[in-house]
Protein backbone atom coordinates (compact mmCIF):
# COMPACT_ATOMS: atom_id res chain seq x y z
CA UNK A 1 0.00 0.00 0.00
CA UNK A 2 2.88 2.56 1.16
CA UNK A 3 4.62 1.60 -2.60
CA UNK A 4 1.61 2.54 -4.66
CA UNK A 5 0.67 5.85 -1.97
CA UNK A 6 4.22 7.16 -2.08
CA UNK A 7 2.71 9.24 0.62
CA UNK A 8 5.02 12.89 0.14
CA UNK A 9 6.26 11.40 -3.05
CA UNK A 10 8.68 8.98 -0.66
CA UNK A 11 10.84 6.75 -2.76
CA UNK A 12 8.97 3.15 -3.04
CA UNK A 13 12.66 1.87 -2.20
CA UNK A 14 12.05 3.07 1.53
CA UNK A 15 8.60 1.47 3.07
CA UNK A 16 9.81 -1.86 1.15
CA UNK A 17 13.31 -1.07 3.08
CA UNK A 18 11.56 -0.97 6.33
CA UNK A 19 9.02 -3.81 6.02
CA UNK A 20 12.45 -6.08 5.40
CA UNK A 21 13.82 -4.33 8.09
CA UNK A 22 11.06 -5.47 10.53
CA UNK A 23 11.01 -8.97 9.09
CA UNK A 24 14.30 -9.39 9.88
CA UNK A 25 14.53 -8.24 13.39
CA UNK A 26 11.62 -10.27 14.51
CA UNK A 27 13.47 -13.19 13.28
CA UNK A 28 10.81 -14.32 10.30
CA UNK A 29 13.65 -14.09 7.82
CA UNK A 30 16.89 -15.59 9.52
CA UNK A 31 20.16 -13.62 9.30
CA UNK A 32 21.57 -15.82 7.42
CA UNK A 33 18.75 -16.17 4.41
CA UNK A 34 20.01 -12.50 3.92
CA UNK A 35 23.24 -13.45 1.99
CA UNK A 36 21.05 -15.70 -0.39
CA UNK A 37 19.09 -13.10 -1.59
CA UNK A 38 21.28 -10.81 -2.12
CA UNK A 39 23.16 -13.20 -4.43
CA UNK A 40 19.86 -14.12 -6.14
CA UNK A 41 19.29 -10.44 -6.98
CA UNK A 42 22.61 -8.54 -7.43
CA UNK A 43 23.26 -9.77 -10.90
CA UNK A 44 19.37 -8.78 -12.30
CA UNK A 45 20.22 -5.84 -10.11
CA UNK A 46 23.59 -4.71 -11.62
CA UNK A 47 22.39 -5.78 -14.82
CA UNK A 48 19.21 -3.19 -15.40
CA UNK A 49 21.30 -0.12 -13.23
CA UNK A 50 23.89 -0.65 -16.21
CA UNK A 51 21.23 -0.36 -18.39
CA UNK A 52 19.80 2.94 -17.12
CA UNK A 53 23.28 4.25 -17.06
CA UNK A 54 23.63 3.64 -20.87
CA UNK A 55 20.10 5.37 -21.24
CA UNK A 56 21.52 8.70 -19.22
CA UNK A 57 24.56 8.80 -21.92
CA UNK A 58 22.40 8.40 -24.93
CA UNK A 59 20.25 11.04 -23.31
CA UNK A 60 22.82 13.26 -22.82
CA UNK A 61 24.31 13.40 -26.63
CA UNK A 62 20.87 14.12 -27.65
CA UNK A 63 20.35 10.83 -28.67
CA UNK A 64 16.51 10.75 -27.65
CA UNK A 65 15.71 14.31 -28.69
CA UNK A 66 16.59 13.47 -32.43
CA UNK A 67 14.36 10.37 -32.12
CA UNK A 68 11.60 12.58 -31.46
CA UNK A 69 12.04 14.57 -34.58
CA UNK A 70 12.82 11.53 -36.87
CA UNK A 71 9.58 10.19 -35.99
CA UNK A 72 8.06 13.21 -36.96
CA UNK A 73 9.43 13.60 -39.99
CA UNK A 74 8.86 9.88 -40.73
CA UNK A 75 5.33 10.41 -39.93
CA UNK A 76 4.87 12.40 -42.85
CA UNK A 77 2.13 14.38 -41.92
CA UNK A 78 0.37 11.20 -40.74
CA UNK A 79 -1.54 11.00 -37.46
CA UNK A 80 -1.81 7.00 -37.57
CA UNK A 81 1.73 6.84 -39.02
CA UNK A 82 3.07 8.67 -36.04
CA UNK A 83 0.60 6.15 -34.26
CA UNK A 84 2.62 2.94 -35.16
CA UNK A 85 5.63 4.32 -35.14
CA UNK A 86 5.68 5.50 -31.31
CA UNK A 87 4.67 1.65 -30.92
CA UNK A 88 7.65 0.27 -32.42
CA UNK A 89 10.07 3.28 -30.45
CA UNK A 90 8.97 1.89 -26.92
CA UNK A 91 8.76 -1.33 -28.13
CA UNK A 92 12.90 -0.84 -29.23
CA UNK A 93 13.60 1.41 -25.81
CA UNK A 94 12.48 -1.57 -24.13
CA UNK A 95 13.82 -4.18 -25.54
CA UNK A 96 17.35 -2.16 -25.28
CA UNK A 97 16.90 -0.58 -22.16
CA UNK A 98 14.10 -2.36 -19.42
CA UNK A 99 10.56 -1.43 -19.00
CA UNK A 100 10.72 1.18 -16.22
CA UNK A 101 13.49 2.77 -18.48
CA UNK A 102 11.88 2.82 -21.48
CA UNK A 103 8.72 4.58 -19.69
CA UNK A 104 10.96 7.18 -18.22
CA UNK A 105 12.81 7.74 -21.55
CA UNK A 106 9.53 7.65 -24.18
CA UNK A 107 6.77 9.27 -22.09
CA UNK A 108 8.75 12.57 -22.57
CA UNK A 109 9.53 12.15 -25.51
CA UNK A 110 6.08 11.44 -26.52
CA UNK A 111 5.16 14.07 -24.40
CA UNK A 112 7.51 16.63 -26.38
CA UNK A 113 6.28 15.18 -29.86
CA UNK A 114 2.38 15.99 -28.87
CA UNK A 115 2.95 19.72 -27.48
CA UNK A 116 5.45 20.50 -30.95
CA UNK A 117 2.27 19.52 -32.96
CA UNK A 118 0.16 21.26 -30.78
CA UNK A 119 -2.87 18.24 -30.49
CA UNK A 120 -5.55 19.00 -28.30
CA UNK A 121 -5.82 16.52 -25.19
CA UNK A 122 -8.44 13.93 -26.61
CA UNK A 123 -5.97 13.80 -29.50
CA UNK A 124 -3.16 12.75 -27.26
CA UNK A 125 -4.44 10.17 -25.35
CA UNK A 126 -4.24 7.33 -28.01
CA UNK A 127 -0.49 8.03 -28.34
CA UNK A 128 0.22 8.32 -24.24
CA UNK A 129 -1.99 5.04 -23.77
CA UNK A 130 -0.19 2.46 -26.16
CA UNK A 131 3.54 4.39 -25.15
CA UNK A 132 2.81 2.87 -21.96
CA UNK A 133 0.88 -0.02 -22.22
CA UNK A 134 3.65 -1.21 -25.41
CA UNK A 135 6.65 -0.17 -23.27
CA UNK A 136 5.44 -1.98 -20.14
CA UNK A 137 4.51 -5.46 -22.17
CA UNK A 138 7.88 -5.17 -24.13
CA UNK A 139 9.65 -6.40 -21.41
CA UNK A 140 8.48 -10.21 -22.03
CA UNK A 141 9.82 -11.05 -25.20
CA UNK A 142 13.52 -10.89 -23.83
CA UNK A 143 13.90 -11.53 -20.37
CA UNK A 144 16.76 -8.69 -19.88
CA UNK A 145 14.58 -5.96 -20.09
CA UNK A 146 12.53 -6.24 -16.56
CA UNK A 147 14.17 -6.71 -12.88
CA UNK A 148 11.41 -9.43 -12.06
CA UNK A 149 12.25 -11.36 -14.72
CA UNK A 150 15.91 -11.46 -14.67
CA UNK A 151 15.11 -12.58 -11.04
CA UNK A 152 12.89 -14.98 -12.00
CA UNK A 153 15.19 -16.54 -14.65
CA UNK A 154 17.64 -17.53 -12.23
CA UNK A 155 15.64 -19.44 -9.81
CA UNK A 156 14.64 -21.19 -12.34
CA UNK A 157 17.81 -21.94 -13.86
CA UNK A 158 16.26 -20.93 -17.38
CA UNK A 159 19.08 -19.60 -19.93
CA UNK A 160 18.40 -16.40 -21.89
CA UNK A 161 18.35 -17.65 -25.26
CA UNK A 162 16.03 -20.86 -24.50
CA UNK A 163 13.80 -18.23 -22.92
CA UNK A 164 13.74 -15.97 -26.42
CA UNK A 165 13.02 -18.78 -28.36
CA UNK A 166 10.40 -19.88 -26.48
CA UNK A 167 8.93 -16.47 -25.28
CA UNK A 168 9.70 -13.70 -27.94
CA UNK A 169 7.17 -15.10 -31.28
CA UNK A 170 4.03 -15.54 -28.94
CA UNK A 171 4.69 -12.26 -26.80
CA UNK A 172 5.49 -10.21 -29.71
CA UNK A 173 2.14 -11.53 -31.18
CA UNK A 174 0.49 -10.28 -27.52
CA UNK A 175 1.75 -7.06 -28.11
CA UNK A 176 0.68 -6.24 -31.81
CA UNK A 177 -3.33 -7.21 -30.69
CA UNK A 178 -2.62 -5.01 -27.52
CA UNK A 179 -1.54 -1.71 -30.03
CA UNK A 180 -4.03 -2.96 -32.40
CA UNK A 181 -6.65 -2.95 -29.94
CA UNK A 182 -5.53 0.48 -28.88
CA UNK A 183 -5.74 1.86 -32.32
CA UNK A 184 -9.35 0.11 -32.46
CA UNK A 185 -10.18 1.78 -29.56
CA UNK A 186 -8.97 5.64 -30.30
CA UNK A 187 -9.52 5.30 -33.81
CA UNK A 188 -11.49 7.99 -33.62
CA UNK A 189 -9.41 10.41 -31.75
CA UNK A 190 -6.37 10.19 -33.96
CA UNK A 191 -6.05 12.85 -36.05
CA UNK A 192 -5.74 12.34 -40.20
CA UNK A 193 -3.17 15.32 -40.13
CA UNK A 194 -1.09 16.24 -38.57
CA UNK A 195 2.66 19.11 -38.61
CA UNK A 196 5.59 17.54 -40.29
CA UNK A 197 9.20 19.16 -40.68
CA UNK A 198 10.15 21.11 -43.32
CA UNK A 199 10.90 19.87 -46.73
CA UNK A 200 14.62 21.26 -46.52
CA UNK A 201 15.54 19.75 -43.20
CA UNK A 202 18.09 17.41 -44.12
CA UNK A 203 19.96 20.30 -46.83
CA UNK A 204 23.06 21.07 -45.31
CA UNK A 205 22.73 25.59 -44.66
CA UNK A 206 22.74 27.55 -42.01
CA UNK A 207 19.74 27.32 -39.85
CA UNK A 208 18.84 31.11 -40.80
CA UNK A 209 18.62 29.70 -44.29
CA UNK A 210 16.40 26.38 -43.43
CA UNK A 211 13.94 27.97 -41.39
CA UNK A 212 13.63 32.05 -42.13
CA UNK A 213 11.41 32.56 -45.54
CA UNK A 214 11.94 36.02 -46.42
CA UNK A 215 9.76 36.95 -49.46
CA UNK A 216 10.07 41.13 -50.70
CA UNK A 217 7.57 43.43 -48.82
CA UNK A 218 6.16 40.21 -46.28
CA UNK A 219 7.48 38.88 -42.47
CA UNK A 220 9.54 36.16 -41.72
CA UNK A 221 7.62 33.33 -40.99
CA UNK A 222 8.58 31.00 -38.15
CA UNK A 223 8.22 27.46 -38.82
CA UNK A 224 6.29 25.44 -35.42
CA UNK A 225 9.40 23.25 -35.15
CA UNK A 226 12.46 25.46 -35.75
CA UNK A 227 13.23 25.71 -31.87
CA UNK A 228 13.95 22.00 -31.75
CA UNK A 229 15.36 21.38 -35.15
CA UNK A 230 17.85 23.89 -34.21
CA UNK A 231 19.19 22.07 -31.31
CA UNK A 232 19.19 18.90 -33.23
CA UNK A 233 21.84 20.06 -34.98
CA UNK A 234 24.29 20.40 -32.29
CA UNK A 235 24.30 16.79 -31.89
CA UNK A 236 27.75 15.35 -32.91
CA UNK A 237 26.85 12.21 -34.98
CA UNK A 238 30.29 11.01 -34.63
CA UNK A 239 30.25 10.33 -30.73
CA UNK A 240 26.26 9.31 -31.39
CA UNK A 241 26.68 6.61 -33.92
CA UNK A 242 29.95 5.53 -31.40
CA UNK A 243 27.76 5.14 -28.74
CA UNK A 244 24.74 3.83 -30.40
CA UNK A 245 27.03 1.11 -31.64
CA UNK A 246 28.20 0.04 -28.13
CA UNK A 247 25.09 -0.15 -26.75
CA UNK A 248 23.69 -2.45 -29.53
CA UNK A 249 26.98 -4.48 -29.29
CA UNK A 250 26.65 -4.66 -25.18
CA UNK A 251 22.71 -6.14 -25.62
CA UNK A 252 24.03 -8.40 -28.20
CA UNK A 253 26.82 -9.87 -25.79
CA UNK A 254 24.15 -10.24 -23.21
CA UNK A 255 22.78 -13.18 -25.30
CA UNK A 256 26.08 -14.56 -26.39
CA UNK A 257 27.48 -14.34 -23.13
CA UNK A 258 24.95 -16.77 -21.60
CA UNK A 259 25.57 -19.44 -24.15
CA UNK A 260 29.35 -18.79 -23.05
CA UNK A 261 28.40 -18.77 -19.85
CA UNK A 262 29.44 -15.36 -18.88
CA UNK A 263 27.38 -13.74 -16.45
CA UNK A 264 25.08 -11.14 -18.07
CA UNK A 265 25.59 -8.38 -15.13
CA UNK A 266 29.63 -8.45 -16.48
CA UNK A 267 28.73 -7.74 -20.02
CA UNK A 268 26.53 -5.11 -19.16
CA UNK A 269 28.65 -2.99 -16.71
CA UNK A 270 31.56 -3.75 -19.04
CA UNK A 271 28.98 -1.86 -21.66
CA UNK A 272 28.23 0.72 -19.68
CA UNK A 273 31.86 1.60 -17.94
CA UNK A 274 33.27 1.67 -21.71
CA UNK A 275 30.28 4.30 -23.16
CA UNK A 276 31.10 6.51 -19.55
CA UNK A 277 34.49 6.24 -20.88
CA UNK A 278 34.13 7.28 -24.32
CA UNK A 279 32.03 10.44 -23.48
CA UNK A 280 34.42 11.25 -20.81
CA UNK A 281 37.33 11.31 -23.72
CA UNK A 282 35.14 12.58 -26.34
CA UNK A 283 33.65 15.59 -24.91
CA UNK A 284 35.20 15.71 -21.39
CA UNK A 285 31.97 15.25 -19.55
CA UNK A 286 32.54 13.27 -15.90
CA UNK A 287 30.53 10.84 -14.60
CA UNK A 288 28.24 13.20 -11.96
CA UNK A 289 25.41 12.66 -14.27
CA UNK A 290 25.03 9.68 -14.44
CA UNK A 291 25.86 9.13 -10.26
CA UNK A 292 23.58 12.05 -9.84
CA UNK A 293 20.65 10.40 -12.08
CA UNK A 294 21.12 6.32 -11.52
CA UNK A 295 17.98 4.96 -9.06
CA UNK A 296 20.64 3.51 -7.38
CA UNK A 297 18.21 2.50 -4.46
CA UNK A 298 16.97 -0.54 -6.98
CA UNK A 299 19.05 -2.29 -5.32
CA UNK A 300 17.82 -1.75 -1.49
CA UNK A 301 13.85 -2.37 -3.52
CA UNK A 302 15.15 -5.07 -5.10
CA UNK A 303 16.76 -6.72 -2.49
CA UNK A 304 13.25 -5.94 0.35
CA UNK A 305 11.07 -7.14 -1.74
CA UNK A 306 12.30 -10.58 -1.85
CA UNK A 307 13.10 -10.11 1.58
CA UNK A 308 9.26 -9.93 1.93
CA UNK A 309 8.42 -12.88 -0.43
CA UNK A 310 11.03 -14.97 1.00
CA UNK A 311 9.17 -14.42 4.46
CA UNK A 312 5.77 -15.42 2.86
CA UNK A 313 7.43 -18.21 1.70
CA UNK A 314 9.06 -19.10 5.07
CA UNK A 315 5.40 -18.98 6.58
CA UNK A 316 3.57 -21.91 4.25
CA UNK A 317 1.86 -18.90 2.01
CA UNK A 318 3.59 -20.65 -0.75
CA UNK A 319 2.48 -24.07 0.25
CA UNK A 320 -0.79 -22.84 0.44
CA UNK A 321 -0.78 -22.35 -3.09
CA UNK A 322 0.93 -25.54 -4.23
CA UNK A 323 -1.65 -27.33 -2.40
CA UNK A 324 -4.20 -25.45 -4.46
CA UNK A 325 -3.26 -25.31 -7.39
CA UNK A 326 -0.37 -28.41 -8.09
CA UNK A 327 -3.15 -31.16 -9.02
CA UNK A 328 -4.40 -28.68 -11.91
CA UNK A 329 -1.43 -27.67 -13.36
CA UNK A 330 0.58 -30.89 -13.67
CA UNK A 331 -2.32 -31.96 -15.31
CA UNK A 332 -0.85 -30.75 -18.65
CA UNK A 333 0.76 -28.20 -20.70
CA UNK A 334 -1.93 -26.01 -21.42
CA UNK A 335 -3.28 -25.96 -18.09
CA UNK A 336 -0.06 -25.02 -16.74
CA UNK A 337 0.14 -22.31 -18.98
CA UNK A 338 -3.60 -20.56 -18.35
CA UNK A 339 -4.10 -21.24 -14.61
CA UNK A 340 -0.74 -19.94 -13.64
CA UNK A 341 -1.04 -17.05 -16.66
CA UNK A 342 -4.01 -16.42 -14.85
CA UNK A 343 -3.35 -16.23 -11.65
CA UNK A 344 -0.44 -14.23 -11.44
CA UNK A 345 -2.68 -11.75 -13.45
CA UNK A 346 -4.83 -11.51 -10.78
CA UNK A 347 -1.88 -11.44 -8.13
CA UNK A 348 -0.33 -8.44 -9.91
CA UNK A 349 -3.14 -6.41 -9.98
CA UNK A 350 -3.77 -6.40 -6.82
CA UNK A 351 -0.56 -6.47 -4.87
CA UNK A 352 1.81 -5.63 -7.81
CA UNK A 353 3.59 -7.44 -10.70
CA UNK A 354 7.23 -7.29 -9.18
CA UNK A 355 5.99 -9.60 -5.60
CA UNK A 356 3.58 -11.17 -8.07
CA UNK A 357 6.26 -13.22 -10.49
CA UNK A 358 8.89 -13.83 -7.29
CA UNK A 359 5.82 -15.22 -5.43
CA UNK A 360 4.72 -17.24 -8.88
CA UNK A 361 8.19 -18.50 -9.71
CA UNK A 362 9.06 -19.48 -5.77
CA UNK A 363 5.51 -21.72 -6.06
CA UNK A 364 6.50 -23.31 -9.26
CA UNK A 365 9.84 -24.47 -7.74
CA UNK A 366 8.10 -26.02 -5.09
CA UNK A 367 5.54 -28.32 -6.68
CA UNK A 368 8.03 -30.66 -8.06
CA UNK A 369 6.75 -30.30 -11.72
CA UNK A 370 8.85 -31.68 -14.50
CA UNK A 371 11.51 -29.29 -15.87
CA UNK A 372 9.17 -28.79 -19.23
CA UNK A 373 5.48 -28.63 -17.55
CA UNK A 374 7.85 -25.59 -14.91
CA UNK A 375 9.30 -23.70 -17.31
CA UNK A 376 6.06 -23.30 -19.74
CA UNK A 377 4.48 -22.38 -16.05
CA UNK A 378 7.08 -20.00 -15.53
CA UNK A 379 7.11 -18.20 -18.79
CA UNK A 380 3.24 -18.27 -18.34
CA UNK A 381 4.06 -16.51 -14.85
CA UNK A 382 5.84 -13.92 -16.70
CA UNK A 383 3.00 -13.11 -19.56
CA UNK A 384 0.49 -12.43 -16.53
CA UNK A 385 3.00 -10.36 -14.51
CA UNK A 386 4.56 -8.15 -17.34
CA UNK A 387 0.91 -8.11 -19.64
CA UNK A 388 -1.62 -8.93 -17.32
CA UNK A 389 -0.44 -6.73 -14.81
CA UNK A 390 -1.41 -3.93 -17.26
CA UNK A 391 -5.26 -3.91 -16.36
CA UNK A 392 -4.82 -1.61 -13.68
CA UNK A 393 -2.42 1.11 -12.60
CA UNK A 394 -0.85 -0.26 -9.50
CA UNK A 395 0.10 -3.62 -11.70
CA UNK A 396 3.13 -2.64 -12.63
CA UNK A 397 6.13 0.10 -11.09
CA UNK A 398 6.13 1.07 -14.83
CA UNK A 399 2.41 2.54 -15.34
CA UNK A 400 2.55 4.11 -11.40
CA UNK A 401 5.61 6.00 -12.79
CA UNK A 402 3.72 6.75 -16.31
CA UNK A 403 0.50 8.44 -14.31
CA UNK A 404 3.39 10.62 -12.53
CA UNK A 405 5.31 12.01 -15.12
CA UNK A 406 1.12 12.90 -16.74
CA UNK A 407 0.44 14.24 -13.69
CA UNK A 408 3.67 16.62 -13.37
CA UNK A 409 2.93 17.72 -17.24
CA UNK A 410 -0.61 18.47 -16.42
CA UNK A 411 -2.41 15.82 -17.93
CA UNK A 412 -5.37 14.76 -16.15
CA UNK A 413 -5.50 11.11 -16.52
CA UNK A 414 -7.82 9.04 -14.30
CA UNK A 415 -7.46 5.81 -12.99
CA UNK A 416 -11.08 4.97 -13.68
CA UNK A 417 -9.96 6.38 -17.40
CA UNK A 418 -7.01 3.70 -17.33
CA UNK A 419 -9.13 1.23 -16.21
CA UNK A 420 -11.68 1.78 -18.81
CA UNK A 421 -9.01 1.77 -21.84
CA UNK A 422 -7.05 -1.48 -19.83
CA UNK A 423 -10.00 -3.39 -19.62
CA UNK A 424 -10.88 -3.53 -22.77
CA UNK A 425 -7.46 -4.38 -24.52
CA UNK A 426 -5.50 -6.52 -21.66
CA UNK A 427 -7.12 -9.03 -21.05
CA UNK A 428 -7.62 -10.14 -24.94
CA UNK A 429 -4.15 -9.22 -25.78
CA UNK A 430 -3.41 -11.66 -22.41
CA UNK A 431 -5.24 -14.92 -23.87
CA UNK A 432 -3.72 -14.76 -27.14
CA UNK A 433 -0.49 -14.54 -25.90
CA UNK A 434 -0.76 -17.72 -23.43
CA UNK A 435 -2.42 -19.75 -26.17
CA UNK A 436 0.37 -18.57 -28.66
CA UNK A 437 2.51 -19.51 -25.82
CA UNK A 438 1.33 -22.76 -25.42
CA UNK A 439 0.98 -23.79 -29.48
CA UNK A 440 4.24 -21.96 -30.40
CA UNK A 441 6.07 -24.13 -27.13
CA UNK A 442 4.53 -27.91 -28.86
CA UNK A 443 7.24 -26.90 -31.33
CA UNK A 444 10.47 -27.30 -28.80
CA UNK A 445 8.68 -28.66 -25.63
Amino acid sequence: MFIIWRPRGINEAVPAGIGACLLIIAGVVPLADTLYILDTISGAVITILSTIIMSLILDSIGFFQWTALNIIRWANGSGTLLFFYICLLCFLMTLFFNNDGSILITTPIIIQILSLLNLKMHEKLPYLFVGALVATASSAPIAVSNLANLIALKIVGLDINDYVLLMFVPTLLGIFILAFLVYLYFKKDIPKKILTLPPSYHVPVQVDTMFHYKQENRPVRHHPLMDVVQEDRHIDFSLFRLCVGIVIFTRAGLFLGSSLGLPMELIAITGAFILVWVRWKWTGTGVRDVVKKSPWHILIFAFSIYVVIHALHLIGFTSLLVDQFQYIIAQSHIHAIMITGGLVTVISNIFNNIPAVMIGTITLTEMGLDTGTMQLAYLANIVGSDLGALISPMGTLATLLWMYILKINKIPLSWGKYFTVAIYVVPLSTAVTLFSLYFWTRLFI
